[in-house]
């Protein structure tokens, strides 16, 4: 058990939007420390997204991370020496990491070119209620509705 509990850290709002939650976004979606490309990633795939839509790229984004967002979520919890699955629900900071790290992993998964089309592809699916990433959420539901009768064994 730890001591005291870690200082909780701020991200800095991303340059073009002012918005920290883009900064986390970037910030999950970078590999090998290379930033500054995945900005650029970031703001073409929603430059793209506004073609496709015809609306706010922004403002499309920030719908899919809400439909991809998790709302309940199974954890293992051992009790006399069974292990079950029990539904609980998921904290805010952990619902838009996970919502997060979602759409990220299926758009990497998708068959487009370049990693800019696959970005913008799943951002408008899951922003229409389809998608990996959307299922992913969706598989977690059903599998937090399917174990709800061991959720007297709460933490």
């Amino acid at each position: 058990m730890r001591k005291a509990k870690p200082k909780k850290r701020y991200v800095l709002p991303d340059p073009k939007f002012k918005d920290p939650l883009v900064t986390k976004f970037v910030n999950n979606l970078m590999l090998d420390g290379k930033k500054s490309l995945s900005y650029s990633i970031f703001y073409k795939a929603c430059e793209l997204v506004e073609e496709r839509t015809q609306e706010n790229g922004l403002e499309i984004w920030r719908k899919a991370l809400q439909n991809v967002m998790p709302g309940v979520e199974v954890r293992s919890r051992r009790v006399g020496g069974a292990t079950f699955q029990v539904p609980s629900e998921v904290r805010p900071e952990r619902k838009s990491s996970l919502g997060m790290k979602w759409l990220i992993k299926y758009a990497r998964l998708r068959h487009e070119k370049t990693m800019v089309e696959r970005l913008a592809g799943e951002i408008v699916a899951a922003s229409k209620g389809e998608g990996a990433a959307v299922k992913k959420k969706e598989d977690t539901h059903r599998m937090a509705e399917a174990n709800k009768a061991f959720s007297h064994f709460k933490f």
